[in-house]
């Protein structure tokens, strides 16, 4: 066998030793250096027992509590039961999901839609049915705008539709404050919608004194668009309709002549001519006295026609 051969050989299995010996060494290192967490560095996190919906209370049945290491403690979780008991549940829970503080309502908050509703805000329901409710699509989280359709006051001719709120959101829609996992609609007859106090004001009367119709909006738009509303006579623009008392008080009204009276022909016909009676004429003696001739009434005086006896 050559020599030279031999000699590249031993220097490749020496080398290669070498090699392998560093790489060991530097393996070992690396794992000495990651050392298991200890017991000391774990800590205790409430976590949810079984998916807690909103507007429940926690009640001890519902939480655990599990280890999780120092560095991977959620931020606003809490390390002991008794700080989440009682308290309202604002969002969805998931199971074993850490419950943090931004979920859950203040100690004595209520049950129900009172924990969802923020300070200074207020919760109206309106009754809607399934044309009304934009055919069952409204689910809690969504926003709408508010249209009555009713006729002014001071004017009760016509019928008018006029927006009254805009981009509202949608608390509940029935019993269900939040959507279902499949994200089906929801056919309520009742909608819960949160408003401003000024706002409820309008809600409510709107409510008695016209109908309601819910427009269903994109929640990401939050532009105000100002509408001057709809007459209904608007709707029905090349149909003639008689006009209104208001319209008819405008125009100038014709002027009437007046109509000729009837001819009483009686009274055309002149009567004719009744004779007057004449006085009746006394009876006259002339007498002649030499020259002179006088006439002498008598004083005993006949009717005109009558002779004496």
């Amino acid at each position: 066998m050559d020599r030279r051969f031999l000699t590249v050989l031993g220097v490749s299995l020496v080398f290669a030793l070498v090699v392998s010996s560093i790489f060991y060494q530097m393996s070992a290192r690396a794992g000495g250096g990651s050392k298991r967490p200890d017991q000391d560095s774990m800590v205790d996190v409430v976590v949810a027992a079984k998916p807690l919906a909103v507007g429940v209370n926690v009640k001890p049945d519902d939480v655990k509590i599990i280890k999780v290491p120092q560095a991977g403690f959620p931020k606003g979780a809490f390390t002991k039961v008794e700080e989440v008991i009682d308290r309202p549940v604002v969002s969805n829970i998931l199971l074993d999901e850490p419950i943090l503080d931004g979920r859950l309502a203040a100690r004595g908050a209520g049950m129900g839609l009172a924990p969802v509703i923020p300070v200074g805000m207020r919760a109206v329901s309106v009754r809607v049915n399934e044309v009304v409710g934009v055919a069952g699509f409204v689910l809690p989280g969504m926003h709408v705008d508010v249209l009555v359709t009713g006729r002014p006051p001071g004017d009760q001719t016509f019928s008018m539709t006029t927006t009254v709120l805009q981009d509202i959101s949608v608390l509940s829609a029935g019993q269900t404050i939040q959507p279902d996992s499949r994200g089906q609609a929801i056919n309520a007859p009742v909608v819960t919608l949160l408003v401003s106090p000024e706002q409820a004001e309008v809600l409510t009367l709107a409510g008695t004194e016209t109908k309601i119709q819910l427009v269903l909006r994109n929640s990401s738009d939050k532009s105000i668009t100002e509408t001057a509303g709809r007459k209904l006579q608007e709707l029905y623009k090349n149909v003639k309709t008689a006009a209104t008392p208001a319209e008819e008080s405008e125009q100038p009204r014709p002027v009437r002549r007046p109509r000729p009276r009837p001819v009483d022909v009686a009274q055309s016909i002149t009567p004719a001519a009744v004779p007057v009676a004449l006085p009746p004429v006394p009876d006259q003696i002339e007498v002649i006295r030499g020259e002179k001739k006088t006439v002498e009434v008598v004083n005993n005086p006949r009717p005109n026609g009558v002779g004496r006896n």
